[in-house]
């Protein structure tokens, strides 16, 4: 796995949140129609309600804003009617923000649930993990906030079909395989646990990779970084803080809890794996800097998450369509469209999208069916992803297996003429 490198322009917030530099708009950001989100934020103390108000009044005519300084009363609110967004304080008397959060799962699981506080009791961000799609630190620099509601927002509008959102939304966590899952368990369990060990478990797991990567970049845990990389996020996490969230708060769940068959799960894993080593070195072939070929692996790695959630909740019924795409006349995704209301490529990209992932992790997610319209030389996650997902395809006609043959050369792979064509 390659760690990720942080570039010197890269903005730092005082919230402890990064991003990387601006890049034109991201893909997923551009709407055909105009969408009014409605945002409910909550926090007891008037005067960060009044900070808050101040602070996004340019936003008046985007954003149908609510401000409630009672727990209670803002569930009330919510049961009322539908939020696109709901952001909360942590510590507020009576209720706090987890169990507020938890409410709103349940009243409208298809809501984006952030946690904006200056909460550092660990207990109380281990019961926040489960509800909540995001955590943002006080004090909190205005452009992040703005940043990643604006955000949350796009990416809501990019899956239309209401029950899909609520179910995607509605999730905390992806099956694991058993063996990985039960290694993992027992690794952690060990007082002389070894975190390179636990990382590297994590990152032969699709839903673990995807989780864990949450929790950084999400900043539960006040971690000042962008992350693309699985080891790297557990070593910054570390076995004080992830043998609580496996072992107690349950952040993984086995593969026996989900509709998915474990031959579906096995599958989509090997592919993906596949798939990100070839991105990885398409990359390198490129000459493009480790930020990028370190998106491109993760990117590859996760490309398939959506195939996942759908397995998970529809089980036998998504395997047929799998088995129906078989035929080289059929489009996955259209008949994904037309059976679920989304392709499993918008299903993951809305996933890590609302979990906190960098945009270009997204793109390359929700767009590596999109016909490709890289410029040559201009080789981003997404364009390696597309290349390397159709190559991945054909690997076996080579001879080639790309994550059991790791050091085999990139200059054997036909990627460039790939490059030029729409992926399958």
């Amino acid at each position: 796995m390659i760690l990720s490198r942080h570039s010197a322009r890269e903005p730092v917030s005082s919230c402890g949140c990064r991003f990387p530099p601006d890049r034109g708009e991201p893909r997923y950001s551009r709407r055909t129609t105009p969408v009014v989100q409605r945002i409910l934020f909550v926090d007891d103390e008037p005067k960060v309600l009044t900070g808050l108000q101040r602070m996004l009044r340019g936003y008046r005519r985007e954003w149908d804003m609510h401000f409630c300084d009672d727990p209670e009363r803002a569930l009330g609110l919510v049961a009322d009617g539908a939020y696109d967004i709901v952001v909360t304080d942590m510590r507020m008397p009576g209720m706090d923000g987890a169990e507020l959060l938890q409410q709103v799962r349940k009243l409208h699981p298809e809501a984006v649930r952030i946690v904006l506080s200056g909460q550092s009791d660990e207990e109380k961000v281990m019961r926040a993990v489960g509800p909540a799609h995001q955590y943002l630190s006080k004090p909190c620099d205005p452009d992040i906030l703005q940043q990643t509601i604006r955000r949350a927002g796009d990416i809501s509008a990019r899956l239309r079909e209401p029950q899909l959102r609520s179910l995607v939304a509605g999730l905390s966590s992806l099956p694991s395989l058993p063996a990985v899952y039960l290694e993992l368990v027992s690794e952690l369990r060990r007082e002389d646990a070894s975190i390179d060990r636990v990382g590297e478990l994590i990152s032969q797991d699709v839903g673990m990779t995807a989780k864990v990567l949450q929790l950084v970049n999400s900043s539960f845990f006040g971690l000042p970084v962008t992350v693309r990389d699985a080891v790297h996020a557990a070593t910054l996490l570390g076995v004080d803080t992830l043998r609580p969230l496996v072992l107690t708060a349950g952040v993984f769940r086995q593969l026996e809890q989900s509709a998915a068959p474990q031959s579906l799960v096995e599958e989509v894993l090997h592919h993906s794996l596949s798939v990100g080593c070839l991105a990885r070195r398409i990359c390198q072939c490129e000459r493009a800097d480790d930020e990028v070929a370190s998106a491109a692996l993760l990117g590859g790695v996760l490309h398939d998450i959506g195939k996942l959630i759908l397995a998970d909740h529809f089980g036998s019924r998504y395997v047929k369509v799998l088995r129906q795409a078989n035929s080289p006349t059929v489009d996955l995704c259209e008949l994904e469209r037309q059976e679920f209301g989304g392709s499993h490529a918008a299903v993951g990209g809305f996933l890590v999208g609302v979990w906190g992932l960098p945009h270009d992790l997204v793109e390359a997610i929700a767009f590596h069916h999109d016909p490709i319209t890289e410029k040559p030389g201009a080789i981003t996650p997404l364009a390696a992803v597309q290349a390397a997902n159709a190559l991945a395809k054909n690997c076996e006609a080579l001879g080639i297996d790309p994550f059991r043959s790791p050091d085999v050369s990139c200059e054997r792979l036909p990627w460039r003429e790939t490059l030029t064509a729409a992926p399958p």
